[in-house]
């Protein structure tokens, strides 16, 4: 059996480690596989080569993608879904494992329930907000690299008595906002889900900590709250309170870095498993977590609802903060 392996969206880290494993692990069954570079552009290109095991080296703590990635809008039309099929059926490539996000799934669901190539997704994206699964590959990296920097964006803080906006990723989605700010110790955090009051609850929330003696503030803003981003949140704060404050804007390097430890696992993990099921005949499906177990899902429920932060944690970080 000849199967492709890719990775598509943003980057996050732990797809090296995914890669790995789905290779030796198709070597270990006798398998061919596959690296297609660029995501799905490399389908429509054809770019693609033989990965034999060794290629695989010394990546597993590598951040980004060796096989590189791409966002593709191409891959919208279901002409050239066809297209990518027919490329694949002449390269003898009968599977793909699909290392990605939202929108790779979307994709690897309609080329699957269109053209019958079987699919198998591994999520990948720092925002963790894949329905049918606790954790994504890069989530814990970015997590602890944004509180890292937090955590020295503090010491300036305090040693200013100044009230600092630091924007961390999530354009649709607040779990990396609210788990940075429960991690950090911040003040507050402002999210795409956060309540309608969230910037009265905010001004709320600075003001009792400055009659209360506090001359230091950290807020987490993910950069998609309907407020706007942290840019926009200061200078509105700026302009109806004269605070003085900074904004800092974390941007990629939540992205990049060397994976950690848990990352590099599930990654083994599911790049295994993938590999493993597709072997088998099995196609149509994306690996998660669930409680600490493996689970599987089928590849159709990337159409359900994203999942928001659990609610608790936005209100044990106004609660931890007093």
């Amino acid at each position: 059996m000849r199967i492709g392996v890719l990775t598509s969206g943003g980057d996050a880290p732990g797809m090296n480690a995914a890669i790995r494993a789905a290779v030796r692990q198709a070597d270990a069954l006798g398998h061919e596989a596959w690296g297609i570079r660029q995501g799905f552009q490399g389908v429509l290109e054809k770019d693609w080569a033989p990965m034999p095991t060794r290629a695989c080296a010394n990546i597993l703590q590598r951040g980004g993608t060796v096989l590189h990635t791409a966002r593709c809008p191409e891959f919208l039309e279901i002409h050239r879904r066809a297209d990518a099929a027919a490329n694949l059926r002449e390269a003898g490539i009968q599977a793909l494992v699909i290392i990605g996000g939202d929108g790779s799934f979307r994709g690897a669901e309609a080329l699957q329930r269109e053209q019958g190539i079987l699919c198998a997704g591994i999520p990948g994206t720092i925002d963790n907000d894949l329905p049918g699964t606790d954790r994504t590959l890069g989530f814990d990296t970015a997590l602890n690299t944004a509180v890292e920097a937090i955590d020295r964006i503090r010491d300036t803080a305090s040693a200013h008595g100044r009230l600092f906006l630091v924007e961390v990723m999530g354009r649709s989605s607040g779990m990396l906002a609210v788990h940075t700010a429960l991690a950090c110790g911040a003040e507050a955090v402002l999210y795409p889900e956060s309540p309608d009051d969230s910037y009265q609850a905010l001004v709320a929330r600075l003001h009792a900590n400055w009659l209360r003696g506090k001359r230091s503030s950290i807020v987490v803003v993910a950069e998609g709250d309907d407020l706007g981003n942290a840019m926009v949140v200061g200078a509105r704060l700026r302009r109806d309170y004269g605070l003085d404050l900074r904004v800092v804007v974390l941007g990629h390097i939540q992205r990049g870095g060397s994976p950690s430890a848990l990352d590099r696992i599930w990654g083994s993990r599911w790049g295994a498993e993938a590999v493993r099921r597709l072997a088998a005949g099995e196609g149509g499906f994306y690996l998660g977590e669930v409680a600490g177990a493996l689970a599987v899902q089928p590849l159709a429920r990337i159409l359900d609802p994203r999942p928001a932060p659990p609610g608790d944690m936005g209100e044990l970080v106004d609660i931890l903060s007093r």
